[in-house]
């Protein structure tokens, strides 16, 4: 199962990448637990400078952007 984890303190980018990542997971029929980061020195630890992060399997992927459905499905599909 993958872990997937949006990184933020639950701001409108925050939520829309939660449901980026959620559309991807479910586009792939891949099994994924989805969860939130909104503590400031998690998401610190993760070495984000900006939100919102994806961290895929503990790899930080992507910070201070929303990225497309499309890329996070290719980033799940290369962590599975």
């Amino acid at each position: 199962m993958l872990s997937i984890k949006v990184l933020g303190p639950g701001c409108a980018n925050c939520r829309k990448l939660e449901e980026i990542a959620r559309e991807a997971v479910a586009s792939l029929g891949v099994d994924a637990e989805i969860s939130k980061v909104t503590d400031m020195q998690q998401i610190i630890a993760y070495d984000v400078l900006k939100t919102p992060g994806l961290v895929i399997n503990e790899k930080l992927v992507s910070s201070g952007r929303i990225p497309t459905p499309q890329t996070v499905a290719e980033w799940i599909r290369a962590a599975s």
